[in-house]
């Protein structure tokens, strides 16, 4: 029924927020008594957006263009308010060939004023024959004001066009005789007669001219003189020349395009920067006009500095007193003085880089922004060397630097020997106490006072026969207000510990008590370890041959009862030996949760038992031997774990944090109840070489505060901020093997310490400002997205979010979207409706190698699998699950699939220590502490699949033999599944491969659907993921969950032409005869290719055989594959990753044959009527020769972090290949870019008629619209199934509603070909998605466009232009009857809103 004018009038597309590239910025300074800081203005997409400095909001949001990208912004020069009015202001903006100039008012609200915002249109300059590169306002020299009156327009051919803004005309036009394209223009001067323009020419050189009157021309000095005629050319109307340019200069020295120019204050000086990495520094001497055609050798080679520092392109800079700033595609902004030498670099931003810096003397804030959407804001502090340019003591630097010697070296300066005293161990454990032991086994104290004074005080000496080896601190306020204790555990090279408690008030230390015990033998004892959760009662010892001890503290009642040295000792409770035999380097420890954590030097993890009666317990007894209870290989590859955190996610669950050498922060989970250990997530900080720990501040009330990775870039000590992604601090130490310490308080930008060790010097860097009012920098006030282009985008469902009543209060308004990017990222982003639509965008990881995403799915809905024979709910695999699981698949470059599970956590923060627990077991007390509970909602890393090494399009030779093999290896009487190795076997099959393309290493993934298919009452359920590929294949895979095991299930062949646009749909087969009950379903697949065809392809029967074979699995004989994604500096590199790979001969893996359940009803699917058992490669993650029921856990004695899980399935002989079903010829002219099918529809429960609708877009700038009906006739069981390939033509318009039809199962399938509109766009269609009702379609020329699927025929409802250029990827969300979500993604993301007024 088509919808009349009335009806269509009531719906309408609406814009949200763009969240994409920054490509301006802008200062606005308003009066101090309304903001002590200017506001910013940035330009994005067609938006200007308007933030507050002061608290880093965004205030407002405006749309100032259709689909043009606002290039610049500027201001006028001078402002004049008159006396109770708001102050307002003139602001043009340009991009592309546009210009508008508009009125920026300062509205009030309130006593204490509240910055409000409101842009009004004032004029819309005419469109320019080419791009404008900058404006500039101008006040009449003629007329004794301040106002401005005229524009400046520069545009790309070196034209400048003069404006009259009261009059609204172009009263005259200057073009340079330099004709030339131009990459950048800037020009300088509030006059005409000052204005002086630079111009980067496409040849590497720089002209500077200027603009002066024609002979005998009038002066437009009176606005009240009429305005000079103009003329007409191409519909543009063009002045009459009034003033012709004069050569100053060309400048030359820069040996590639110049894409920026900035000018010094005063109009002698610029700074260009160019494509040649280079920042150049020019001098400009005032001259007369002179034409251009008069003057043909005025050169001025350059002479100056040279800034080179960047390791690409530079795409900005500004130039000021002090210092020139300058930012580049190698994602830097550099600080710079005048003489060329680097004072700061800030690298925070990703992707493309950064294009706009922007800096306020005033204020001393640098603003920087890029392609990754972010807007970071800095603080420059003064440089040694520089003008102060700090305006107020709210900006002064707190930092303090201290130099510090040792007592008995002060005032001593001569060589070092053998006898000589040097520092071996620091640690801080306030912001003005340090802690440093010596080689000479002395133990001093620094009190680190204002003015840079120390106290220094000689608290004891060790051991006179050893150096201090290790030193670890613990350190606990006591009662009393100003009072502390610390508790310092000291190793010497004789193998001895010794504890000395430091007691105090304010800075007068004072040691109460020492006592020392034999603890390893002489050059054993290499850590010592406090666990905070265990308080002073308990401390850990290693060695070098990984072992660990656990000594007690006897007859400490309370913490704040000290008693003296003779009641006190120490004794033995339990001894932990790793598997792994390396030294431990970092232990963490749970009371309540009963556990051990510990991460050695070669990158592994180790959990033991840490039993509550062990810890307790009051009498003595020998040192209990305790073993993993779990561990995992390889973490961090081969490099060292730095530290280990333990936290609670739920009553029987436990997250493990780590950090490592290798610069990732790793996330575990390990289960109290089955013992495992499964990898859940690992965040790699590209800043940080290694990071040594993680901080969590406390303070809730600030998002932009959160964790910090603390760790070491080269010789840079660094601390990052992970929410905001900004650097918090930068120091250079020379490394992390110099003793050191860090001290970081409640807001680490404001409260840091750090000390390290150089040249006998100990330096202390300490930025301390306690005040919590003080604005933090630095400070991101725009939401960091993709550095590069999104190729592909999903809403995350919102049903999903939870599966359960009680947890329904995780669904909420906001929307969430799963994108995936050109570097290799997934990311999910939270949308809500209001001021700032995006709220938040989450890095969940990157594909294996960084290689790009071109196509991310999403699958929620599980399908339940109905086998022949009758399902026993309570059999050996166990019952349902309790949550079906919500999975991701991502795709791409170097044929990498990727699943991510989504993970809601409910997180138990605990308190409670060690004292409050053994006071209640004094009390027989167990309630245990009280708890907080978090909801946290997110993906984690679930498994990778990547192509073995030549395993595409592999000849094979004695296939026969190989399979006879493998055959003559099975074992045909048993009923189940069972594990076996096979490594000869394997060694056999990879022998007989030879690769036959050399390009294949150049295929990637093009498109991917998946669906969840589980049989009723079992643990298993298998994700079927459908993978076109470059290479014209399309394949089905099988990821069995949750053992992770990858399977090549079919091939869909042949085919073709590559496929572009995949999607599947899944059918209900309905009884009608018993009640409408579900008996199965009907697993279809829809492939678009880039011949323009359609095809329809039946998976029913190769998923069928492949659930009957899983439903066999015996759960206890499946190993989790994949501990690790590979992925990151730990996986990558390192002298034990290519040992494995190059050394495959010493060890093979091991292999799975998976049997069928039984040999004479079930199918391979391998083969499709065979009985062949299904090979897989399993990773090394059980003990050689030991059962699994014989170990507590499973684990890889070799590599199990790194090996695939993925099977062995190219050394099949053969794979299941299936034909299409139906062919549609001729849909398109060209590649279909794009797919969507819509719902099932059950059109009679009657007779089981179901429908869909298919909708395509392609290169051809078409939209086809296709229905298809399944006639589900259980009848007809007799009927032969269609094996030859049907192909139809489609029919032209006239005859619309045309149809033809073929068999799916024996069933009757018709489709009928509703409607195309040949030019829907204009440019290619990239997105389309419809519900059979609506449609809606995007493509590469910006616009969003709405149909109406009503009688057949697609009817436009609306379109609307977009602000996100080369738009590739779209998708729908409905939010009911009549409101839908539309997200567009391409070079930058956006929301559309369609609804029903």
């Amino acid at each position: 029924m088509t919808m009349s004018a009335t009806e269509q009038s009531q719906w309408k597309l609406r814009r949200g927020q763009y969240l994409g590239e920054i490509s301006a910025l802008c200062f606005l300074h308003i009066p101090t008594h309304l903001s002590s800081l200017p506001l910013l203005l940035a330009g994005t997409g067609s938006q200007i957006l308007v933030y507050d400095l002061v608290n880093g909001k965004i205030i407002r949001s405006f749309q100032v263009f259709e689909g043009i990208r606002v290039h610049g912004i500027s201001l006028e020069n001078f402002h004049k308010q008159l006396p109770g009015s708001a102050p307002s202001f003139r602001v043009a903006i340009f991009g592309e060939r546009r210009v508008k100039l508009f009125s920026l008012q300062i509205k009030l609200d309130g006593q204490e004023p509240f910055i409000d915002t409101e842009l009004t249109l004032i004029h819309s300059l005419p469109k320019f024959s080419h791009w404008v590169l900058d404006v500039c306002f101008l006040k009449d020299g003629a007329i004794s004001s301040e106002d401005d009156f005229y524009l400046a327009i520069g545009c790309s051919d070196n034209s400048v066009y003069l404006w009259d803004m009261l009059k609204y005309h172009m009263f005259s036009e200057v073009k340079c005789t330099e004709r030339c394209l131009l990459y950048s223009m800037k020009m300088h001067g509030n006059e005409i007669e000052s204005l002086r323009i630079a111009s980067g020419t496409i040849f590497n050189e720089i002209v500077v001219w200027k603009v002066v009157f024609q002979n005998n021309a009038t002066i437009p000095g009176s606005h009240t003189e009429d305005h000079v005629p103009l003329t007409t050319d191409e519909g543009f109307l063009r002045p009459v020349p009034v003033f012709k340019d004069a050569l100053i200069s060309r400048l030359v020295g820069h040996e590639g395009s110049v894409f920026g120019i900035a000018w010094f204050s005063d109009g002698m000086k610029l700074v260009s920067v160019s494509d040649d990495r280079s920042a150049r520094i020019w001098e400009v001497q005032a001259e007369k006009g002179v034409s251009c055609n008069d003057v043909q050798d005025r050169d001025n080679h350059f002479a100056g500095s040279v800034l080179f520092g960047h390791s690409a392109r530079i795409w900005d800079c500004c130039i000021f007193d002090s210092l020139i700033i300058t930012a580049g595609e190698d994602c830097t902004c550099r600080v710079w003085d005048h003489d060329g030498r680097e004072l700061k670099e800030i690298k925070e931003h990703i992707g493309r880089g950064v294009w706009r810096c922007l800096y306020d003397p005033r204020s001393s804030l640098l603003v920087t922004a890029g392609f990754d959407s972010a807007v970071k804001v800095h603080q420059l502090y003064a440089y040694k060397g520089l003008e102060e340019t700090i305006a107020s003591e709210d900006f002064s630097d707190k930092h303090e630097v201290f130099a510090l010697s040792l007592p008995n070296l002060s005032g001593n300066v001569q060589l070092m020997d053998s006898k000589s005293e040097y520092v071996r161990c620091l640690h801080f454990s306030r912001e003005d106490s340090l802690y440093v032991a010596t080689n000479n086994g002395y133990l001093y104290h620094a009190s680190l006072i204002n003015n840079k004074t120390v106290r220094w005080t000689e608290l004891a000496r060790i051991s006179e026969e050893a150096p201090i080896i290790c030193m670890n601190l613990l350190s606990k306020r006591s009662k009393s207000s100003d009072g502390f204790e610390d508790w310092v555990a000291i190793g010497d090279g004789k193998g001895r510990m010794t504890i000395v408690l430091v007691v105090g008030i304010d800075s007068s230390p004072k040691v109460d008590f020492i006592l020392t015990w034999p603890a390893e033998r002489e050059r054993h004892l290499l850590g010592t370890y406090w666990c905070k959760s265990l308080e002073n009662r308990f401390i850990f010892t290693a060695d070098p041959g990984g072992r660990l001890k656990l000594w007690k503290l006897r007859n400490n009642l309370t913490s704040d009862s000290l008693i003296g040295r003779a009641s006190y000792d120490m004794f033995l409770i339990a001894e932990y030996a790793s598997c792994f035999g390396m030294r431990i380097m970092c232990v963490d420890a749970s009371f309540d949760e009963e556990l051990l954590v510990c991460g050695d030097i070669r990158g592994n993890l180790l959990l033991f038992s840490l039993p509550r009666d062990l810890l307790c317990s009051t009498s003595i007894a020998a040192g209990v031997k305790a073993s993993p209870v779990n561990y995992f290989k390889g973490a961090h590859g081969v490099s060292s774990v730095n530290s280990v955190s333990i936290s609670v996610l739920s009553s029987d669950q436990v997250g493990i944090r780590s950090t490592g050498a290798d610069g990732c922060i790793c996330y575990l989970q390990h289960d109290r109840d089955l013992l495992n250990l499964e990898f859940i997530g690992m965040k790699q900080v590209k800043e940080l070489s290694a990071i040594q720990s993680v901080f969590t501040s406390d303070r809730s009330d600030d998002s932009s505060v959160g964790d910090y990775a603390v760790g070491f870039a080269s010789a840079n000590f660094i601390i990052w901020n992970l929410s905001s992604g900004t650097k918090v601090l930068q120091i250079t130490c020379g490394g992390w093997r110099r003793p050191h310490s860090h001290y970081l308080g409640d807001l680490p930008e404001m409260m840091n310490c750090f000390s390290f060790v150089k040249d006998d010097v100990i330096y202390v860097h300490r930025h301390w400002v306690p005040t919590n009012d003080r604005r933090i920098y630095p400070q991101n006030l725009h939401l960091q997205f993709h550095g590069r282009e999104i190729h592909s985008l999903c809403f995350i469902s919102g049903h999903s979010l939870c599966s359960s009543d009680e947890n329904q209060a995780l669904v909420s308004d906001p929307s969430w979207v799963a994108t995936g990017c050109e570097d290799g990222t997934v990311r999910l982003t939270r949308y809500e409706p209001g001021l700032e639509n995006w709220l938040s965008s989450q890095h969940l990881g990157e594909q294996v190698g960084g290689s790009a995403v071109r196509a991310i799915c999403s699958v929620s809905k599980m399908h339940i699998f109905m086998p022949d024979i009758p399902t026993e709910v309570d059999r050996q695999n166990g019952t349902l699950e309790d949550r079906d699981p919500f999975i991701l698949i991502s795709v791409g470059a170097k044929r990498v699939v990727t699943a991510w599970k989504q993970i809601i956590n409910m997180s138990n923060k605990r308190e409670g220590t060690i004292s409050s627990e053994m006071d209640k077991k004094n009390e027989n007390d167990f309630k245990g502490s009280s708890t907080s509970t978090m909801s946290s909602f997110s993906f984690q890393w679930l498994s990778s699949d990547m192509p073995l090494n030549h395993t595409s399009h592999l000849k094979r030779q004695n296939a026969k033999e190989v399979t006879e093999t493998a055959e003559s290896t099975s074992t045909n009487t048993s009923d189940t599944i069972s594990t076996k190795l096979l490594s000869s076997n394997y060694m056999t099959m990879e022998s007989n491969l030879c690769p036959e393309d050399n390009l294949e290493n150049d295929w990637r993934y093009l498109d991917v659907t998946a669906f969840l298919v589980k049989e009723a009452g079992s643990r298993i359920s298998v994700c079927f993921v459908v993978i076109a590929c470059s290479d014209a294949t399309v394949t089905l895979r099988a990821l069995l969950l949750p053992c992770r095991l990858w399977f090549d299930v079919a091939s869909l062949a042949p085919i073709s032409s590559p496929v572009l646009a995949l999607q599947h749909v899944v059918i209900p087969k309905l009884l009608p005869s018993k009640g409408n009950i579900q008996s199965g379903s009907f697993y279809l697949a829809i492939t678009g290719s880039t011949d323009g065809t359609i095809a329809i392809w039946d998976l029913t029967e190769c998923i069928e055989n492949f659930m009957r074979q899983v439903s066999g699995l015996q759960m206890e004989n499946l190993m989790e594959l994949q501990k690790r994604p590979r992925t990151g500096r730990g996986s990558q590199g390192g002298r034990r990753w290519r040992s494995i790979d190059h050394h495959k001969a010493k060890k093979k893996p091991e292999h799975c044959i998976l049997r069928v359940k039984t040999c004479t009803d079930s199918v391979s699917t391998g083969k499709s009527d065979s009985g062949n058992e299904i090979e897989s490669i399993a990773s090394e993650t059980s003990l050689s020769g030991t059962s699994v029921a014989d170990i507590p856990f499973q684990a890889d004695t070799q590599q199990a972090s790194f090996v695939s899980g993925r099977r062995k399935d190219d050394l099949l002989p053969e794979i299941s290949v299936l034909a299409a079903v139906q062919v549609l010829d001729n849909i398109h002219q060209s590649g279909i870019n794009c797919l969507h099918v819509s719902d099932i529809k059950d059109l009679s429960l009657s007779d089981s008629r179901f429908s869909f609708y298919v909708v395509s877009g392609g290169d051809d700038q078409a939209i086809s619209c296709l229905r298809f009906e399944l006639q589900v006739n259980p009848m007809d069981e007799n009927s032969q199934n269609m094996t030859a390939v049907n192909h139809c033509t489609t029919l032209p318009l006239a005859k619309n509603n045309s149809k033809d039809h073929f068999l799916v199962q024996k069933h009757q399938m018709q489709v009928f070909y509703l409607d195309k509109i040949t030019s829907a766009h204009s440019s290619a269609v990239k997105g389309v998605w419809t519900d059979g009702i609506w449609v809606f379609s995007v493509g590469l020329d910006q616009r969003v466009r709405c149909w109406n699927l009503s009688n057949g025929r697609l009817t436009e409802f609306a379109h609307l232009i977009i602000s996100v250029p080369e738009p590739e990827a779209l998708d729908v969300k409905t939010c009911g009857r009549d409101h839908y979500q539309i997200a567009v993604a391409g070079r930058g993301m956006q929301m559309i809103e369609f609804s029903g007024i």
